[in-house]
């Protein structure tokens, strides 16, 4: 997955019969960035030169470019979050920056792996991210497909598998205190999954409070009933884990969920270590859908 920096045009040349009036120019008006004047002025500029809405109001210098991403948006549905929003992360670049290159390389990962799911007959869409070693992007990658994923009108949920080193709540800017930990060890039901509410359909559970074994909770069979009863739930269950060189946990969530991708990260993972994890896994009989090359 690599990163470019030149950034796609803010208007498509496609068009989508939008389901409801949702022209350029009402949802700025709505949104406080232009009066009824600055209307009039835009539409004798449209008139003049043939241009679209949001690009007259641009050249006459009413509304920035985000502004006009924003409105393009939601036009189409499509929740965009402005910069400086304090709710999530950054890193969830398909909400920030959702015509940019990276979210069209992440919408492409999601395509892929609909389309393998279909011609492998798989009906319950359940799938670990692993990769070998530490720092290589699997939250990143979790976070940012569960989005796209929600953004089909999927029923997601998101789970932060990793019990070592968590970090979907710091992405979401959920609490942790209590979660996937607390469900393993009967100190907590399916009520701790958390709706995002800048994303419709979808829903995060955190790790919670860090267990003194978090192998031994993975390999309980808890993990397998729960993820059975989220499967029912929601249409795609995405599950982010440990490093898998250093520790077993990934195969023990990979075993449950019975599909995984394998995540290496350019100029940082080994060859050998990702070969190895790859044969970890299926030698468990977990069902290897395919591998991200990742590039930060």
């Amino acid at each position: 997955m690599k990163i470019h920096e030149n950034v796609l045009p803010i208007e498509g040349s496609g068009r989508i019969i939008a389901r409801h009036d949702s022209r350029i120019g009402s949802i700025l008006a709505q949104d406080g960035k232009l009066g009824a004047r600055d209307i009039d002025q835009v539409m004798e500029l449209q008139r003049a030169e043939g241009w679209r809405f949001g690009e007259a109001a641009l050249r006459l210098g009413l509304i920035t470019t985000d502004d006009v991403r924003c409105a393009i948006a939601k036009q189409y549905d499509l929740p965009h979050l402005l910069p400086g929003n304090e709710s999530i992360s950054s890193e969830l670049v398909v909400a920030y920056e959702p015509f940019h290159p990276r979210a069209e390389e992440l919408r492409a990962l999601r395509t892929q792996l609909s389309i393998r799911w279909s011609n492998a007959g798989v009906q319950n869409h359940s799938l670990a991210i692993v990769s070998p070693g530490h720092g290589e992007g699997r939250s990143y990658v979790a976070a940012n497909l569960a989005v796209v994923f929600s953004l089909l009108g999927e029923r997601t949920l998101l789970i932060d598998a990793d019990l070592r080193s968590p970090r979907l709540h710091r992405i979401f800017n959920i609490p942790d205190r209590v979660g996937l930990s607390a469900i393993l060890s009967g100190r907590a039901d399916r009520n701790m999954v958390q709706a995002v509410p800048e994303f419709a359909k979808l829903s995060v559970l955190p790790a919670g409070a860090p267990p003194p074994n978090p192998q031994e909770l993975l390999s309980r069979p808890a993990l397998g009933a729960f993820l059975q009863e989220m499967k029912a739930e929601f249409d795609v269950v995405l599950v982010d884990t440990s490093a898998a060189r250093p520790y077993a946990d990934s195969q023990c969530v990979a075993f449950r969920t019975g599909s995984a991708i394998v995540l290496a990260r350019k100029d940082h993972t080994r060859i050998g270590d990702t070969r190895g994890v790859i044969r970890e896994l299926s030698d468990a009989g977990v069902r290897v859908i395919g591998t991200v090359l990742n590039a930060f």
